[in-house]
């Protein structure tokens, strides 16, 4: 196992640089975080904003709205976002009749895109964010990230890579 952290070293008193002054280690467990996380959005509705299928007409995420509803959003060369795409084509086949499943490609639309998705088993509709606006709206800096989302539009839940059994349980507690 590698630690890693950051030392960082200031310097306080005189300006001058005699042997009186004074450093002071602090550790990065006390420094703010500098890469972004996703934003929290629990509580908050869907944002209204345009994506795309394949062929590249618009959708608008307004009509995604009116039943309990899954925005996964994943990349093809995200590891995780592979690991987890099987969980969700076999929970789109046990809750599939009740909850609305969507995938959002962050990257632009392609057959590659496609393909890749449909290969682990999804069936459920795949829809583009090719300028980021959804992404970016919804405060997502890393993938995959999964929504849930109830049928008024309000995420009731969001999480990272998903497990089946984990998939499952959120699906039946925060939606059902």
């Amino acid at each position: 196992m590698v630690a890693v952290g950051i030392i960082s070293a200031t310097r306080s008193g005189p300006d001058t640089a005699d042997d009186d002054d004074t450093f002071t280690l602090t550790s990065s467990d006390d420094l703010a975080p500098t890469i972004g996380t996703n934003a929290a959005v629990t509580g908050d509705s869907l944002p209204n904003v345009d994506i795309q299928t394949l062929a590249g007409e618009t959708v608008a995420t307004s009509d995604l709205i009116g039943r309990p509803l899954i925005v996964n959003f994943w990349y093809s060369t995200c590891a995780p976002c592979k690991r987890e795409l099987p969980a969700f084509a076999a929970m789109h086949a046990k809750f599939g009749d009740r909850v609305r499943f969507v995938g959002v490609d962050t990257l632009p639309p392609s057959v590659t895109e496609e393909a890749f998705a449909r290969d682990r088993g999804v069936k459920y509709e795949l829809l583009y964010d090719p300028d980021g606006e959804l992404t970016t709206e919804v405060g997502i800096t890393t993938s995959p990230q999964t929504l849930f989302i109830n049928a008024q539009g309000v995420i009731v839940e969001q999480t990272g890579e998903l497990t089946e059994d984990r998939l499952d349980e959120l699906i039946r507690t925060k939606l059902l």
